[in-house]
């Protein structure tokens, strides 16, 4: 049940461990080798797994059958460069110590349930290429790292279906160095320590598809913030990030216009924004995206003439649905047709149409035939009988001596003609 080796001169590599019994395994503090044994993960009850202060390369890979019991692991100061822990239960925070795994490449923490704000101190790790923290509890606004440069290899970052609020993390957008101008010699290549290939697995959403990718070309690179509470407006920023493949900010609470700095994204093969609340009109530099397969900017509040041509010309119905001042093809919409962009009746609007309300056009037609024909019937009565003294009285104001002033008036008036 308990093993405690720790602190002792083992090299090598370490045994399979096939006891279901065991719930303690301390290895820290030797020079072991080489990967560590997946049966290790497996152990039904085990609880503590400590491999800290080892030589440990390679990858832990993903497994399904990760003892419930886990509550200790502890990797700090190997050679890990790939962890991914993707579909099991580990709750809680992220340990710390994973700062100590400095050739880490890989993380993938997806699919769990750690509760904790975005761990920004992984910006110290200097090779960090993929983050993984999808579907999982993480709270709060993006805290930046104090680092001058953080996450300056990162390629791939996936926060999807979290709780983040807040803005967009602006200050790591500008750093992502790693997402501009990537060689694109490197396109039959794959991430592996110092090398080409990683074979551990990834799964993240793509083009509206949950992929799970047995291989991650270098040029490979992504952004997924969707699900989430973020607010504010999509800084320009984000356009300088050139060799992104995929842009997700999909199911938030974004305002303002879609920046004019994303056609600068010529790489890209999918952009979803919907489920927001856009304003404005779709930017016509979005047309330069040659590459873009998947487009969803539906249910958002934009509005004008859909762009047209190139890619554009490709993309149907489901695009663009729910923005109600949307005009053009593919919609039915016509543009210049009033009943396509007119905007919803105003409160006072619905009121005067309200027979409810007692003052609707039906009330308001009689009204005007009856005003006119009073006016024709005084009309007769004047020219007949001459004027009305109480009608005189009312509209020359007699009794409040305008009448007189009058009166004065016309005297000098007629003075100065004769």
């Amino acid at each position: 049940m308990y093993l405690d080796l720790s602190y002792n001169k083992l090299i090598g590599h370490t045994l399979e461990f096939q006891s279901s019994s065991l719930k303690f395994i301390d290895l820290s503090n030797n020079d072991l080798n080489g990967t560590v044994p997946n049966s290790t993960f497996e152990l039904r009850n085990l609880n503590h797994l400590i491999l800290s202060s080892n030589s440990f390369s390679g990858t832990i890979p993903r497994s399904n059958r990760f003892s419930e019991n886990l509550s200790v692991l502890a990797l700090k100061m190997n050679n890990l460069t790939t962890i991914n822990l993707y579909g099991n239960g580990f709750e809680g925070p992220i340990p710390k110590s994973l700062i100590n795994c400095r050739y880490l490449e890989v993380l993938d923490l997806g699919r769990n349930k750690f509760f904790d704000e975005f761990p920004h101190w992984l910006g110290n790790l200097p090779y960090l290429h993929v983050l993984i923290l999808q579907s999982n509890k993480f709270h709060g606004s993006i805290v930046t790292s104090t680092t001058k440069f953080p996450f300056p290899m990162l390629r791939v970052l996936d926060m999807a279906n979290n709780n983040f609020t807040g803005p967009l993390p602006i200050k790591y957008f500008k750093s992502f160095k790693a997402m501009m101008n990537v060689d694109e010699h490197f396109d039959l290549e794959y991430m592996r320590p110092g090398g080409y290939t990683y074979y551990d697995s990834l799964t993240i959403v793509i083009k509206g598809s949950t992929i799970e990718m047995k291989k991650i070309l270098r040029v490979f690179v992504a952004i997924d913030l969707s699900r989430n509470k973020f607010h504010g407006e999509i800084p320009g920023i984000i356009g300088g990030l050139n060799s992104i493949r995929g842009l997700n900010l999909s199911h938030n609470s974004l305002i303002g216009h879609i920046p004019k700095s994303l056609g600068n994204l010529t790489k890209l093969e999918w952009l979803d924004l919907s489920s927001n609340k856009f304003t404005g009109e779709i930017p016509r530099q979005l047309t330069n995206l040659t590459f873009l397969g998947t487009l969803n900017l539906s249910q958002n509040r934009l509005t004008g003439p859909i762009p047209g041509g190139k890619q554009f010309d490709t993309f149907s119905n489901g695009s663009y649905i729910n923005n109600s001042a949307l005009c053009g093809p593919p919609l039915s919409n016509t543009c210049g047709d009033p009943k396509a962009t007119q905007p919803p009746p105003s409160r006072f609007e619905e009121e005067d149409s309200d027979p409810v309300s007692g003052f609707g056009w039906e009330v308001v037609l009689p009204g005007y035939g009856f005003g006119l024909v009073v006016g024709l019937v005084m009309g007769y009565l004047m020219f007949s009988f001459g004027k009305p003294h109480w009608l005189v009285e009312m509209v020359e104001g007699v009794g409040n001596g305008s009448g007189k002033r009058r009166k004065s008036n016309a005297r000098r008036r007629g003075g100065r003609r004769n």
